[in-house]
């Protein structure tokens, strides 16, 4: 059975929200809707509705109308195993001494370079991403410099990929990896287990650094934060108080028109900037605490 999509943006928060509650009352009814900030400073949300029988075109115009909304976009999708698709068109990605896989890869992988092996899943993190791939790039480069961080915090893990990076070169450090989606969470710990890193990774489910395990493990050496940048910013006094003195961060799923933003913050709470790294549209920031 095909799946219908309708999609529009608009301007403001309020509206998109208000215009997504109009959608949901809709019959046919949406199986789902989507309210998503788009993250290029315009102001402008993305509303997105799905539906298993064709909608109702003439009262998506007349809604697009009413809360001052672009035309609704309308497509029909086929009925697609897209995780098997992702699976069979992603390939390897090497960042440094780092080499992310998926099963199908296995017998690529090289002899001389750490081997982490990541599925294609509902939760983020395979290393093809830009956001992924600074964020191992600056570990590699940093672990190469001599950097060797005690305590380790992957905040927003997705997959988990980032503090696996760090546990599979710290066989001492301790290491955390937390993201607020429980589906994520279960990911990371399959991921963990896969990769023989069981008991060198813990897997909570926590926002930010709201976890008291979080909380007694702190201060960390080494905090990635592969998020968004609404949320970075909002974690920037977290950051702060979390992060040992001298102790390095690495941010990203931010673009780079929005990381001299970040960084700002990061700057007002006292942190430095070290490196920046700019993959496509994709910027990575390394930073340390004064």
């Amino acid at each position: 059975m095909p799946t219908y999509t309708a999609l529009t943006t608009l301007m403001g928060e309020d509206a998109a929200n208000a215009l997504a509650e109009a959608i949901e009352k809709m019959d046919p009814e949406p199986t789902g809707v989507g309210v998503f900030e788009i993250e290029d400073e315009s102001g402008l949300w993305e509303v997105g509705a799905y539906f298993l029988h064709a909608p109702n075109q003439a009262l998506l115009e007349v809604l697009a109308l009413a809360f001052d909304a672009k035309p609704f976009a309308l497509s029909e999708l086929p009925e697609i195993d897209w995780v098997a698709k992702v699976r069979r068109e992603l390939s390897p990605v090497e960042a440094g001494r780092f080499f992310v896989y998926g099963s199908h890869d296995a017998d690529k992988v090289p002899a001389d370079r750490i081997a982490l092996q990541i599925e294609a899943t509902v939760a983020f993190g395979t290393g093809h991403h830009g956001t992924t791939l600074g964020c191992l790039r600056a570990f590699d480069q940093l672990f190469a410099a001599g950097f060797a961080p005690a305590k380790v915090a992957d905040i927003g893990c997705g997959t988990a990929v980032l503090a696996m990076a760090a546990a599979s070169v710290l066989p001492d450090a301790l290491v955390i990896a937390s993201d607020i989606d429980e589906v994520a969470v279960d990911v990371a710990e399959a991921n963990v287990t896969i990769n023989g890193l069981e008991g060198r990774i813990e897997c909570l489910e926590a926002a930010g650094f709201a976890h008291p395990r979080l909380a007694e493990a702190a201060p960390y050496d080494l905090v990635f934060a592969n998020i968004l940048k609404g949320p970075l910013v909002e974690l920037a006094p977290d950051m702060a108080r979390h992060v040992a003195k001298a102790g390095l961060i690495i941010l990203s799923g931010l673009l780079v028109v929005q990381a001299e933003a970040v960084t700002a913050a990061y700057v007002a709470n006292g942190f430095a900037p070290e490196h920046r790294d700019d993959i496509g549209e994709w910027s990575t920031l390394v930073l340390r605490r004064n």
